[in-house]
């Protein structure tokens, strides 16, 4: 993949996480201590998850590294 290609993802998966994390309306409602809402993100290995896979099998943590494994 071209260095301007690896640089459109990752402003189009920024910008989808922004506008998911400004313009939910679940983001204003939640609190400490509540269930997160189901979501889907991409990983680093290219797969697809959803919270829903998730809940009642394994803890969840999510880790965001915006320069991680870049050159910039």
């Amino acid at each position: 993949m071209s260095h301007i290609a690896k640089r459109l993802v990752r402003l189009m998966l920024s910008t989808l996480v922004a506008a998911v994390a400004l313009g939910s309306q679940f983001a204003a409602a939640l609190e400490v201590g509540d269930k997160a809402p189901d979501f889907s993100l991409q990983a680093s290995d290219g797969m697809t998850y959803s919270m829903s896979q998730f809940v009642g099998v394994k803890p969840v943590v999510i880790a965001f590294f915006p320069k991680a494994f870049t050159g910039g």
